[in-house]
């Protein structure tokens, strides 16, 4: 780890120092939102808001701080989102059980829907309404494990060791995933699989 406030946040962070963890939190936000935002799928995204589901994760991480143990910031991610990834599993279940009325839904925003594609772009560059609307639909139709790969390697920007040990499994595998996703969301774009590359 380079920076050195980023060095003595995390270690803070792994003593328990609520204001340490807070600040790192606060640092990847946007990503953490996109990458919820993607996970959640479309019909958790009708029942609750993304940014219910992140001051949850927030909660998670300080309540369960003494579960993060020093290593790297690539650690610390993996960590982030990893308690993202479970909080919206767990929501998943809980309404697939409740199978709540429709009428309880929330009205799906027109703006958040494209949190994570807007985020996946080159640079975060600002492209048409149109296009990330476009990348938006292409990435809710992946299979879920394309998803996943895609938002951890893209969204959470975690390298291939920690993808591995998220997914279980091997750092081969991981970048022949996430190969085949991006290759996949290239056809569904109208673009070849370099050009998806680039393009996310």
């Amino acid at each position: 780890m380079d920076d050195p406030r980023t060095r003595s946040l995390v270690v803070a962070a792994s003593q328990g120092q609520v204001p340490a963890i807070d600040e790192l939190v606060g640092r990847h936000l946007p990503r953490l939102q996109a990458y919820i935002r993607l996970r959640m799928g479309r019909e958790l995204r009708r029942r609750e808001g993304t940014q219910d589901l992140v001051q949850s994760v927030c909660r998670e991480l300080i309540q369960h701080q003494e579960d993060f143990e020093y290593r790297d910031e690539q650690h610390f991610l993996g960590w982030l989102f990893t308690t993202a990834l479970f909080k919206v599993r767990e929501r998943q279940r809980f309404h697939a059980r409740e199978a709540r009325a429709p009428g309880r839904e929330q009205a799906l925003d027109g703006a958040e829907d494209l949190a994570a594609a807007h985020w996946l772009t080159p640079s975060r560059e600002a492209i048409g309404r149109e296009r990330l609307q476009r990348v938006a639909a292409a990435l809710e139709s992946l299979p879920d494990d394309y998803r996943e790969v895609i938002g951890l390697a893209r969204i959470a920007g975690l390298g291939h060791r920690e993808i591995a040990a998220r997914m279980q499994r091997t750092e081969a595998a991981s970048r022949k995933l996430l190969g085949r996703a991006l290759a996949s969301l290239g056809e569904l774009l109208g673009t070849g699989t370099d050009d998806s590359r680039h393009a996310l």
